[in-house]
């Protein structure tokens, strides 16, 4: 009786796949396929010596199967609706943290400022120790947020530990419908050297309703507090609902004008994205700022107002991510998200910057520096292995910005905050008690080569030379941090202003010391 049922279930599958060989005039080479499926599934059913897990091997076989199409080509059974949601809307049931794991515990490292987890007084730096009764010791990042998420209006116990107390506690938070704001932060820059103000818009997400949030801030900006230019800052945003994009260029660009075009093996996959009403700003100065991380939707919106002469982009080569995703029902109430074209430009440039049909073929795969948005000027990644990277993977940043917060009932507002030369020495001695050892790349390999040498025929003398170069090699994190000190003193500052000021709080006084955007107000000076 089992076999039959799970031979049923199986042929479910092949209704939808036929009816789309069929419609789009296919071959049977699809059928044959799944047929061979069918028949090894029913085989090992039969004759396999364990129970099998029917459920589990069906999606594991089409997730090995879309993996080899392309990234973006995923399938969502009905228990990843909430994901499928959250993809769509930019909304989950959930209590509004990010949460972070290390050393096997789970940690609430950003709490939204107005958010069911902040409003229950939850704080960055917060151990999570069990959810609803049930331990996160041993759970996954993935499995913890899922405990956290829920139906909107239902409860959820956390068991906390927090530095400086000596025992748990517990808090109970009604799970929201979180929307994370696609505006991030805006705000009017003023400065002497402008002649005029400058608007500036941090902008996170293309989800639903993201242009009218978009629309309202420039509103604001130009209407109410007088701005006359705008740096609309797309760094970090991995896109989203192309209608969305269209409608954020179709407040620069003239009504009717082409701004993305998507090309497909069909013909309804084959469209001209033009702008539908009148500008309302389309004299407006604009520059527009991009990362490495500006994808798809961010890439449309940069990528249009560059090809018509509408916008100057500041910053790295973007993402390169032109493939366009629509979803799709299938059986038992789950959705797949595939593939169907690709982004072209008005130039007629392709966003996409990988050819996956490669992947196909076993080559391994290297970005095209040809693909993605090739800003009209470049500033290099000034990321860099050095100190401040060293105390940022490792938490050090954040925990003493945890234990700042506990001792310091306030501080100055985000725009005029900056830690004083006694309080990056405190930091120094916390650096101490902690027993941090600064380690660099060089230190490694030299101790390496070191080891190597006195295995080796190498005179003691040269070996002594060598170790002469230790100190050098090696250096002390104190002299270290004094020769990166403005650096250490945004990163640490931004932690510990999070704390105070959440992200608003947080983007602000990020962008006193934002080259890019210091670039940018050159531009439209």
């Amino acid at each position: 009786m089992k076999r039959l049922i799970v031979i049923s279930f199986l042929s479910l599958f092949i209704i939808p796949y036929s009816a789309f060989a069929q419609e789009r005039g296919a071959t049977t080479r699809a059928d044959e396929c799944i047929a061979i499926f069918n028949d090894v599934l029913r085989q090992v059913d039969v004759n396999y010596v364990d129970t099998l897990n029917y459920e589990d091997l069906t999606e594991t076989a089409i997730n090995a199967m879309l993996r080899k199409i392309d990234p973006y080509t995923v399938y969502y059974p009905k228990k990843k609706d909430k994901d499928l949601r959250m993809l769509t809307t930019g909304k989950y049931g959930g209590i509004g943290s990010i949460i972070q794991q290390r050393d096997g515990k789970t940690y609430a490292v950003n709490p939204y400022e107005g958010k069911p987890a902040q409003r229950a007084g939850v704080l960055a730096g917060d151990r999570i120790v069990s959810v609803d009764g049930k331990t996160t010791k041993g759970l996954t990042v993935s499995e913890v947020s899922n405990l956290l998420r829920g139906e909107p209006g239902s409860t959820v116990v956390l068991e906390l530990e927090r530095e400086g107390e000596k025992k748990t506690f517990k808090v109970s938070i009604v799970r929201e419908d979180i929307h994370l704001e696609p505006v991030s932060y805006y705000t009017l820059i003023q400065a002497d050297s402008l002649t005029t103000p400058i608007g500036y818009i941090s902008f996170n997400e293309f989800t639903e309703g993201s242009a009218q949030a978009f629309s309202n801030a420039l509103d604001e900006l130009y209407y109410t507090k007088g701005a006359r230019g705008l740096i609309m800052d797309l760094r970090g945003n991995g896109g989203g609902i192309v209608e969305e994009a269209l409608q954020i260029v179709n407040l620069f660009v003239d009504r009717d004008t082409k701004v993305v075009e998507t090309r497909g093996k069909t013909a309804r996959s084959n469209y001209v994205y033009k702008t539908r009403n009148n500008p309302r700003y389309k004299d407006l100065p604009l520059v527009v700022l991009v990362d490495k991380n500006s994808a798809s939707a961010s890439e449309i919106v940069s990528g249009a107002l560059q090809d018509l002469g509408r916008a100057k982009l500041i910053g790295q080569r973007t993402f390169g991510k032109g493939l366009v995703q629509n979803i799709r029902p299938v059986a038992y109430d789950g959705h797949v998200k595939i593939t169907t074209s690709k982004y072209y430009l008005p130039s007629g440039r392709c966003i996409q910057a990988i050819d996956y049909s490669e992947r196909q073929k076993g080559h391994e795969l290297k970005r095209d520096t040809a693909g993605g948005i090739l800003p009209d000027i470049v500033m290099n990644d000034s990321a860099k292995v050095d100190i401040t990277y060293s105390l940022y993977i490792n938490n050090y940043f954040f925990d003493f910005a945890t234990r700042y917060h506990r001792e310091h009932d306030s501080i100055a507002s985000p725009e005029i905050f900056e830690l004083t030369d006694d309080e990056i020495e405190e930091f120094c001695k916390f650096l101490d008690e902690k027993e941090f050892k600064y380690e660099t790349e060089t230190s490694k390999f030299f101790d390496d080569m070191l080891k190597m040498a006195k295995h080796e025929d190498i005179d003691s003398a040269t070996i002594a030379q060598l170790e002469a170069l230790r100190p050098v090699l090696i250096p002390d994190f104190r002299d270290a941090i004094a020769r990166n000190k403005e650096e250490v003193k945004q990163m640490l500052g931004s932690d510990i202003v999070l704390r105070y000021y959440y992200q608003k709080g947080q983007a602000a006084f990020n962008l006193r010391y934002d080259k890019e955007l210091k670039r940018a107000l050159q531009e439209l000076k």
